[in-house]
């Protein structure tokens, strides 16, 4: 067993975690499981996280943590608030190569909310999630992109609803899910639905033309 400096050895533990706990959940993954995986004795685990609950939190709060990191790199290059709205539908962590995997960890995390402390940290999770997207919400508004006839926060909370339910569908593979024979996707619709007069209007000239915004944003990877 190599030593490693205790933060290399807590995130090399997390990240560890994040593929049995998706792939087993909290209750099915054990202990034992993770230290044999990640090539330690069960006692190393223990040094860094009082138990295995304590692990399935900071699992929860590290996704939290990617989550925002990969949303802030893909909105740093964006020209104006209507391409950092597209790029933040874009950069759905329920879909994306890597974040598939971690975010299967939240999937199962919902299972488990009788558990006050799961619960908990899950409440924690959202709310930071919808914090920055009503924020962003909030500037898209004030530069005339977003229709103001619903609160940010209604807003938000509805791109965050129609991001989980695309997630839990594109794993199934479904032919045809998401996109019509026009090659316009879900994500240009509700794009459409969120924007102000001025801004459909452009968008109804750039479909018309079949140039549709967004089909050519990055998604990014939430632990790239």
């Amino acid at each position: 067993m190599t030593r490693l400096p205790a933060e290399q050895r807590r995130e090399q533990l997390l990240d560890t975690a994040v593929t049995l706990f998706a792939t087993k959940g909290f209750s099915g993954a054990t202990t034992a499981e993770l230290a044999r995986a990640a090539g330690v004795t069960e006692p190393i685990i223990y040094r860094h996280f009082k138990s295995k609950k304590d692990l399935f939190i900071a699992v929860i709060e590290r996704t939290s943590d990617l989550t925002m990191g990969v949303w802030e790199r893909q909105l740093r290059s964006a020209k104006d608030s209507a391409q950092r709205l597209r790029r933040l539908i874009a950069a759905n962590p329920t879909i994306s190569d890597r974040g598939r995997g971690i975010y299967r960890a939240i999937i199962q995390a919902m299972t488990e909310i009788e558990d006050p402390d799961i619960k908990a940290a899950l409440q924690h999770h959202v709310g930071k999630l919808h914090r920055f997207v009503t924020d962003e919400v909030i500037h898209a508004q004030e530069e005339g992109e977003v229709s103001k006839a619903f609160s940010p926060e209604i807003t938000a909370w509805t791109l965050m609803h129609l991001g989980l339910g695309y997630g839990v569908l594109a794993p199934l593979g479904i032919e045809g899910h998401a996109i019509d024979d026009r090659g316009v996707r879900v994500r240009t619709v509700i794009e459409y639905l969120m924007l102000s007069d001025k801004a459909r209007a452009r968008q109804d000239k750039l479909l018309k033309e079949h140039k549709v915004p967004g089909d050519g944003e990055t998604t990014g990877d939430i632990d790239g």
